[in-house]
């Protein structure tokens, strides 16, 4: 299944990604009520970063990923959790029957959706009163290291833009009038990674990757150079885990 995002380039990148604030996936699972015997959809799964987290708190889990090389790598990390099951769809056409989740998730993935038809579509899959979340790591753009890469970065991207990862949600969840309840709250998180693995991570990084085009390597190799110029194994990246979540209208 082909979206206008194709993330096969980026897919083993990926896997260095960080992963989401606990605290924030607690706070999640706590307003949602989710437990043992509730049932999750985890939309844009990839790599399965939040389906991991989900994991530790239902395991009864749909992870939805339209890229072959994505759900090859989220499948082998889940291998051990036989109640995780995955299968090809997009947000706005998931394949999954209708009053079925009691949550239904978006970890780093709402944006790259037709937000509105994947409202639509949640509504539909949700049971009476389940809830929807989004949620994204916004790096902490106070950090030296991190600025600097937005300055690489903006120097060598005309009008360079994050879309719509960075935006407040919850208008487009109100204009949809399928919604209430809404809740956001965000939770910071150290991540403590090895330079190399640092560096691998960026080269996953698709907003960037699709607006750089051909200067994308240029973009990595000034990367490579100001991070290896610390001189350091391990590097500690702040990031906030930010989440919206509302819950379905009877």
């Amino acid at each position: 299944m082909k979206t206008e995002w194709d993330y096969t380039d980026l897919a083993e990148a990926y896997l260095k990604r960080p992963g989401y604030a606990p605290n924030a996936i607690k706070q999640l699972i706590n307003i949602a009520q989710i437990n043992s015997n509730s049932k999750i959809c985890d939309i844009g799964a990839g790599a399965a970063h939040l389906t991991l987290e989900l994991v530790k708190y239902c395991s009864n889990i749909c992870a939805i990923e339209p890229n072959d090389a994505m759900r090859n790598n989220g499948k082998q990390r889940t291998e051990k959790y036989s109640d995780i099951i995955w299968y090809e769809g997009i947000g706005e056409k998931t394949g999954m029957p209708s009053d079925t989740f009691d949550l239904v998730t978006f970890g780093s993935s709402f944006n790259v959706c037709d937000r509105r038809k994947a409202l639509i579509e949640t509504k539909r899959i949700l049971k009476k009163d389940g809830w929807f979340a989004c949620m994204w790591n916004h790096r902490n753009l106070n950090d030296p290291l991190q600025n600097n890469i937005e300055n690489i970065i903006k120097s060598k991207i005309a009008n360079y833009n994050y879309g719509s990862r960075r935006e407040d949600q919850s208008n487009i969840i109100l204009e949809s009038e399928l919604f209430e309840n809404i809740h956001t709250f965000s939770y910071e998180i150290n991540h403590s990674i090895a330079t190399e693995d640092f560096i691998k991570g960026w080269e996953s990084h698709g907003t960037v990757y699709r607006q750089a085009e051909n200067v994308f390597q240029n973009i990595m190799s000034e990367i490579k150079y100001i991070v290896n110029s610390i001189k350091t194994e391990y590097i500690n990246v702040p990031y906030t885990t930010k989440v919206w979540m509302a819950q379905a209208k009877k």
